[in-house]
């Protein structure tokens, strides 16, 4: 969204944001470096550009070969410092995503929640004897460096037709994409044509060094409600549906969902929405409007948060999604070469 009246104060955010980056690159300001391989994966803007699903296809992909651990800030929880993920975790001690994370995965490979992610990385590192890990939003985090970036960006909001805070969405210049080693465009329509790839290309200007990849949002095949039990039929058609959404960006499901069902009422929340009694109130007044064949959807990370509410657990239904990565052996293949040099 821009807001060019806002633009004055973007000159100043840039100033600071610009500054606060020369430290760093003049080494004035200290950026630690790990002999364990770290990727992180960040934007430039504000809001969903897919990293959630990223990190899964990274933890998930290397974790067949390595020791991997994810840290993450865990933002959106009620406490502070280090913590890792288990069976005893939910979303108010180590937030939303890390606990979407662990409820996919459990065990398969370590989730940890670090506020400062320098002491967080260390700790994680060395007490589970990790051979890699994933940084999750660590692009503006510039105390740790990272061994390799991959920079995410939506198809239909790309950080190069944006502008700074609070004008536009980003936390800083488009100059900060030099830093990346893997710029991924993602969220893009099914059918992308080599003309429109080549026009982001483009406009990205990779450097030598860069590469860049196209992604698309995949949707499970199946809908899923507690304990794992799947939607009868799988037939979204047959249901009158309120979908509940507390992310930055539902557009892409809206649209998907549109495919399978008209019969939807949508009540957005804000990303990382903390839902109060009052808002679980409102979801049973409006769940009770509808028809006789009805049901509550949400995505994967709202469900974590959902479900704790005991009237909600047998009735909301959530919906999967992973990334699908365009040239995806090849993507493969410049991760595992930097893991493995490392």
């Amino acid at each position: 969204m821009k807001r060019w009246y806002l633009y004055p104060f973007s000159l100043g955010y840039h100033m600071v944001t610009g500054i606060r980056n020369t430290m760093y690159d003049l080494g004035i300001f200290k950026s630690t470096k790990f002999k364990t391989p770290i990727i992180n994966v960040g934007n430039l803007s504000v809001g969903g550009s897919g990293k959630s699903p990223m990190v899964m296809y990274l933890a998930k992909s290397l974790s067949k070969y390595y020791r991997t651990g994810v840290l993450s800030r865990g933002y959106g929880r009620l406490t502070k410092g280090y913590d890792v993920t288990n069976y005893d975790s939910n979303y108010k001690t180590v937030g939303d995503e890390a606990m979407q994370l662990f409820e996919r995965f459990k065990n398969r490979f370590v989730i940890a929640v670090s506020e400062e992610r320098v002491p967080g990385a260390k700790k994680v590192i060395d007490d589970m004897d990790l051979d890699v890990l994933i940084l999750d939003d660590a692009m503006q985090h510039r105390a740790i460096k990272a061994g390799f970036n991959i920079l995410m960006t939506d198809f239909n909001d790309p950080y190069f037709k944006d502008h700074l805070l609070p004008a536009g969405d980003l936390r800083e210049s488009r100059a900060g994409a030099n830093r990346a080693d893997i710029i991924m465009v993602s969220k893009c329509p099914d059918e992308l044509t080599e003309e429109t790839k080549q026009y982001y290309i483009s406009r990205i200007r990779p450097t030598k060094s860069q590469k860049v990849f196209f992604s698309s949002i995949g949707y499970d095949e199946n809908v899923y409600g507690t304990r794992d039990k799947m939607l009868p039929d799988n037939n979204l058609n047959y249901y009158d549906i309120l979908l509940i959404t507390g992310i930055a960006n539902p557009k892409p499901l809206l649209t998907h969902l549109a495919k399978f069902s008209q019969r939807v009422k949508h009540l957005k929340f804000r990303d990382h929405h903390n839902f109060s009694d009052a808002d679980i109130k409102n979801i049973v007044a409006e769940y009770k409007k509808l028809g006789e064949y009805k049901l509550i959807l949400t995505t994967e990370k709202d469900y974590v948060r959902l479900k704790t509410f005991d009237y909600l657990r047998d009735l909301v239904y959530y919906w999967p999604i992973n990334v699908v990565i365009d040239r995806k052996e090849e993507f493969n293949q410049v991760i595992m070469n930097y893991v493995n040099r490392k």
